[in-house]
């Protein structure tokens, strides 16, 4: 939800707080840029300490940062709750992910695919509910909701009694040189980082282009919608795919599927041309996450998971700082160009780590 809903909120907090697009973009960052600090503080308590502590801790200071940011009042109230929040969203991340593959060992690819699809599908009708239900009401309704619904999450989370995978006395100890000696799954970070970093700068400026032609908040909803309907359509699809040899297909296809959607943005007032780019744009997102986090816990060594599935996120998140920190205020003939020089590398990138893949174990 906090992925779908901010961009769509963006263009009302913009005009309350008289922004430029530059300090939009840090309203936008500042959550990336915690996340990419909690994910490493999560990852490495996660390897360390009970998962589902440190998944709680980290649902509450989200919760507590969606607070401060649907009461912030100044543009720097706003920022310290952004970074809040992020901090949060960081602790808990990276746990999902092994969590969930420790609970299907044989069947990690599906797992995720599956935990991503639904995941999508909330993501999708959440900017819907709120553009067709909630816009009038302003968008700090939108962040309170968020916190009731973390709120409900700590509480199942206290109230369900799960078996920790490792008590902490028997995991094994952490050789970082090996991470670091770990090329393919380097490789995979750097894929990570261009396909999410492409896919970020896509769902940040869209709303801000289809604001400016003066088009509705339920039409922009509508619009993030599709993205995140495809991506969860997709992922159902291949669910019984990502186990499989055609792994390296579909990691391929992603950075092809962007670099096609992202141009056909531009076209706005066409709206066959934008549920089409929106579709693209979908599939893309699809083909790379499942994929790439399975490959990344392949490659992970022994022992470093949890800091490998942080480090994931963390590339992630900085791909989408950094793409949307340079191309923030960027024409969109120069922005093109450097979206697709950013897939082109990820196509390189899924090619080696592939290959890491069919040479391994």
């Amino acid at each position: 939800m906090e992925i779908t809903l901010v961009p769509l909120l963006l263009p009302e907090i913009q005009r309350q707080f008289d922004l430029s697009v530059g300090n939009l973009a840090w309203v936008f960052n500042a959550y990336g840029l915690a996340v990419a600090v909690g994910v490493l503080l999560g990852g490495l308590c996660g390897d360390l300490f009970n998962t589902r502590k440190i998944f709680g801790y980290g649902v509450v200071f989200f919760a507590a940062g969606s607070l401060v940011v649907a009461a912030a009042e100044s543009f720097e109230v706003l920022i310290i709750g952004r970074a809040l929040q992020g901090f949060g969203g960081g602790i808990f991340s990276p746990l999902v992910p092994l969590l969930l593959t420790r609970a299907s060992p044989e069947k990690p690819g599906r797992m995720l695919i599956v935990w991503g699809s639904i995941a999508g599908y909330v993501a999708a009708f959440a900017p819907l509910f709120y553009g067709g239900f909630l816009g009038e009401h302003g968008w700090n309704l939108a962040f309170v909701l968020t916190a009731i619904i973390a709120f409900f999450a700590f509480v199942i989370l206290n109230r369900t009694q799960t078996a920790d995978e490792l008590a902490p006395d028997s995991n094994p100890k952490a050789d970082y040189l090996a991470l670091f000696q770990a090329r393919d799954l380097w490789v995979t970070f750097v894929y990570v980082f261009c396909t999410y970093g492409s896919i970020t700068y896509y769902l940040f400026r869209l709303p801000v282009w289809l604001s400016s032609n003066e088009v509705t908040a339920a039409s922009v909803g509508l619009v993030l919608s599709i993205v995140w309907l495809t991506f969860s359509g997709f992922s159902t699809l291949l669910r019984n795919m990502v186990d499989k040899p055609h792994v390296r297909m579909i990691m391929l296809a992603a950075p092809f599927l962007i670099a096609a959607g992202f141009p056909l943005s531009y076209f706005n007032e066409n709206l066959f041309l934008l549920v089409l780019s929106s579709f693209l744009v979908g599939s893309g997102l699809a083909c790379s996450n499942a994929p790439s986090t399975q490959l990344i816990l392949r490659f992970a060594p022994k022992g470093m998971s949890a800091i490998s599935t942080s480090l994931d996120i963390t590339f992630a998140r900085l791909g989408g700082i950094a793409t949307v920190a340079i191309l923030a205020e960027t024409e969109f003939a120069y922005a093109t160009p450097a979206i697709f020089l950013a897939c082109m590398i990820a196509a390189c990138c899924a090619l080696v780590a592939c290959r890491g893949l069919a040479n391994g174990p």
